[in-house]
C-alpha cells in the first residue's frame, strides 16, 4: 500500500500542476472567446462558431507547447541563479569520468501530496476513468446505431433527390459528389461521415416535400458537408469524453451546434431560398423524423428549434465584418499565439550570453584563464578539480565536467554537442582579476560562487564558442526529507563561533583532506562538520548520480558522520587500490554489516531519500569548438 501511495503521489506531483494550469488556461481562453461572440452576436454565425471550435480545440492543445516553442527561439535571457555548493576539490579515476557535479539545479518540485489526500487518489483517478469510459460507451452505442442503418440503406441512382443533390453540390462548390442513401429508419437527414461524408435520406419523407422544400433541406445537408462540420464536431467529442467533468466542455458544445446549425441556415438564404419556405422545411422534417443522436452526424433539426424558426423569419441577414471587427479578430489570434511564446522567450535560458549575463550581485569578474589539451598517456591518472577563493583549476578534465560545474546541473541534465565534449580532456586554470577578488572581499559566500561560476560560464562562451538553451523535462530524482522519528543530527559547533566560515571534510578509506569548504568525495563513508543540507543533497547527489532535492527544511549546519556499502555503480566512480580499475573498492572496503547508503542515510541521520519525477532544467548544446593553443 506505501509502494502504491508512493508511485501515486509521484504521479499526482508530475501531473497535478501542469493539469491545472491547462484546466485554468483552456477555462480563460474559452471565457475570451465568449466575450468576442458577443462583440461579433450581429455578425455571420460561422465566424462564432470558429471562435467557439477554438475555445474547445484548446483543452487538447496546451500554451506549454508554445512556450516551450518560444524557448527554442530564445537567445538571450537572464541565467536562474543556482543552488548554493560547497567549494570541492576531487579525486577520481579520468577513464571512465562519468560522474555528475553536485549542487544541480532544477526547478522547484511540486509540493508533496497532503497525506489527508492520498487516499482519494486511487478513487479520483477511478471516477475519472468511470467517466470517460460512460461518455465512450454512450456515443460508440449510438455510433453503431446509425452505421447500422447506413449499412442497411439502398443507394439512390436515380430520382429527383439525386438530381437536387447534384445540382446543389455544384451550386456550394463541392468538388466531391456526395452519395445518398434511402433508409427505412425515420432518423433526420444527415450527414454520416468526414473522409468519405454521406447522406442518409429517411424513405417516404420526399412524398411531404416539395421541389422547394426538398431542395432547401438538400442545401443545408451540403453546407455542412462543404464546413467539414463532422470533424470539429467529432474533435469535441473527444474533448468532452477527456474533460467530462469540466462545466465548461459541455456548454461549449451545445455553442458549436447552435452555431454550425446557423451558420448553414444563413447560407442557404443567402443562396436564395425563401424565408418561410426554408422555415417550412425543418418544420416539416421533424414532423415526420426524430433527430440525430450524435454531434458528429449533421442534420437539419438540431440546436434550439423554436430559436431557429424565429431567427430565420424575423431577422435580417448577418451583417459582414467590418475592418475594425477583423482587427479586433487578427489580435486576438496573434495574441493567444504570441503570448504563450513570449512566456517561452521570457523563461528561456540565455545561449552564448548566458555567460556574460550578472548572477553575481552585480559583481561582474573579469579573469584570464588558461586551456590546454591534456596529451597524457596514463588512462588511470587521478583527475583534480578545485575552486579557490580567487580562482579554478582542473587537471584532465572533459569539458563537460566544467560545464556541469558552471552551471550546476548534473551531467544527464546536458545533451547535445560532439563525442569529444566529454572524451577530450584538458588542462583548466582561471583566475579573478585583482579588482574582481577586492570587490568580492565583502561580497557573501553565495555571491563569491555564483561570481566564479560567471567566470566558468564565460570562459566555455570565450574559449569553446558554447552556446545553449534550456529545455524542462521529466527527470528521476531523490528527495531528501525527515524520517518518521525526527533527525539524528548534531548542531555544528563551527555555526557558533562568531560567523567563522564552515568547515566540510569527507573522507574515502582512510584517506582524508581537510580545508576550508573543500571536501574529498568517498564512496563508502562521509565525515564532515559544519554541512547544509543543502551541501549534504549536493554530495548525495554526486555520489548517486542522480539528482537531490532537499526537502528536510531544515536550515541550519550539522556536524555528522555517515558509513554505507556502496553498490555497484558507486563503486565504478572510484579506483581501486594503488590507483587499479574502478569498482575494484579494496582501499575503502566496507563491512559487511554497513547498510546501504539509502539506509544509512535513515538510520544515521534521521532522513530518507524518496524517488521522484519533477520537471527540471536540461541545457542542450547547440553549438561547440574545439579551443585553439594558448
Amino acid at each position: 500500500m506505501t509502494v502504491l501511495a508512493s508511485f501515486l503521489s509521484a504521479i499526482w506531483e508530475a501531473v497535478a500542476p501542469a493539469l491545472g494550469d491547462h484546466l485554468w488556461q483552456s477555462t480563460l481562453f474559452a471565457i475570451a472567446a465568449g466575450v468576442l461572440t458577443l462583440a461579433l452576436r450581429k455578425n455571420h454565425a460561422r465566424t462564432r462558431y470558429w471562435l467557439w471550435l477554438a475555445a474547445s480545440l484548446k483543452f487538447l492543445i496546451p500554451f506549454s507547447l508554445f512556450v516551450g516553442l518560444g524557448s527554442q527561439l530564445a537567445w538571450l535571457h537572464k541565467p536562474a541563479p543556482t543552488t548554493a555548493g560547497l567549494y570541492v576539490t576531487m579525486e577520481q579515476v579520468s577513464q571512465p569520468f562519468t560522474q555528475p557535479a553536485a549542487g544541480a539545479v532544477m526547478r522547484t518540485a511540486p509540493a508533496t501530496v497532503l497525506p489527508a489526500l492520498m487516499h482519494l487518489l486511487p478513487a479520483l483517478f477511478a471516477v475519472w476513468v468511470g467517466g470517460f469510459l460512460a461518455v465512450a460507451l454512450v456515443w460508440s452505442a449510438r455510433w453503431r446505431r446509425i452505421s447500422s442503418a447506413l449499412h442497411q440503406a439502398d443507394a439512390l441512382h436515380e430520382g429527383r433527390e439525386l438530381e437536387t443533390l447534384r445540382r446543389l453540390e455544384r451550386a456550394v462548390g463541392l468538388r466531391r459528389q456526395v452519395e445518398i442513401r434511402s433508409s427505412a429508419i425515420s432518423l433526420e437527414p444527415g450527414i454520416f461521415g468526414i473522409m468519405r461524408p454521406v447522406l442518409l435520406w429517411p424513405r417516404g419523407i420526399s412524398q411531404h416535400l416539395d421541389d422547394a422544400h426538398l431542395e432547401a433541406i438538400l442545401a443545408h445537408e451540403l453546407w455542412h458537408v462543404r464546413r467539414r462540420d463532422n470533424l470539429a464536431a467529432a474533435l469535441h467529442m473527444v474533448v468532452e469524453a477527456i474533460f467530462w467533468f469540466h462545466p465548461l466542455v459541455w456548454w461549449l458544445g451545445a455553442r458549436l451546434l447552435d452555431e454550425r446549425e446557423r451558420a448553414c441556415d444563413e447560407a442557404v438564404l443567402a443562396a436564395g431560398s425563401e424565408k418561410q419556405v426554408y422555415a417550412e422545411s425543418i418544420l416539416k422534417t421533424c414532423e415526420f423524423c426524430v433527430g440525430s443522436p450524435l454531434a458528429c452526424v449533421s442534420g437539419v433539426t438540431g440546436a434550439d428549434l423554436k430559436g431557429r424558426i424565429v431567427r430565420i423569419m424575423s431577422e435580417h441577414a448577418a451583417s459582414k465584418l467590418n475592418f475594425g471587427r477583423k482587427l479586433l479578430l487578427s489580435a486576438a489570434v496573434i495574441l493567444a499565439f504570441i503570448i504563450p511564446i513570449g512566456f517561452g522567450l521570457l523563461g528561456a535560458a540565455p545561449s552564448r550570453a548566458q555567460a556574460a549575463a550578472d548572477v553575481s550581485g552585480g559583481i561582474t569578474p573579469g579573469y584570464q584563464a588558461t586551456v590546454k589539451p591534456d596529451n597524457s598517456t596514463n588512462k588511470m591518472q587521478m583527475v583534480r578539480m578545485m575552486f579557490s577563493p580567487d580562482g579554478f583549476q582542473a587537471q584532465g578534465v572533459p569539458v563537460k565536467t566544467i560545464v556541469q560545474e558552471a552551471y550546476g546541473v548534473q551531467q544527464d541534465q546536458i545533451a547535445g554537442g560532439p563525442d569529444w565534449l566529454n572524451s577530450q580532456k584538458y588542462d583548466f586554470t582561471a583566475t579573478l582579476d585583482q579588482s574582481a577578488i577586492e570587490a568580492l572581499k565583502n561580497a557573501s559566500e553565495e555571491q563569491r560562487r555564483f561570481a566564479l561560476k560567471r567566470m566558468l560560464q564565460s570562459m566555455l562562451a570565450d574559449r569553446f564558442k558554447l552556446t545553449l538553451h534550456r529545455e524542462t523535462k521529466d527527470l528521476p530524482v531523490y528527495e531528501l526529507a525527515v524520517a518518521e522519528g525526527g533527525a539524528k543530527l548534531q548542531q555544528s559547533k563551527s555555526s557558533d563561533s562568531g560567523g567563522a566560515k564552515p568547515q566540510a571534510l569527507m573522507a574515502l578509506g582512510g584517506h582524508a583532506v581537510q580545508g576550508q569548504q573543500k571536501f574529498h568525495m568517498g564512496n563508502t563513508e562521509l565525515n564532515a562538520t559544519g554541512l547544509s543540507m543543502g551541501d549534504l543533497a549536493g554530495m548525495l547527489s554526486r555520489n548517486l548520480g542522480t539528482p537531490v532535492l532537499d526537502k528536510t527544511g531544515l536550515t541550519g549546519r550539522y556536524d555528522l558522520s555517515l558509513h554505507w556499502t556502496p553498490n555497484d555503480s558507486q563503486l565504478a566512480t572510484f579506483p581501486g587500490p594503488g590507483g587499479g580499475e574502478p569498482g575494484t573498492g579494496a582501499a575503502a572496503a566496507p563491512t559487511s554489516a554497513s547498510p546501504s547508503l539509502f539506509n544509512a542515510v535513515q538510520e544515521q541521520l534521521g532522513l530518507q531519500l524518496e524517488l521522484r519525477t519533477v520537471p527540471m532544467e536540461t541545457l542542450v548544446v547547440d553549438h561547440v569548438e574545439q579551443p585553439s593553443e594558448n
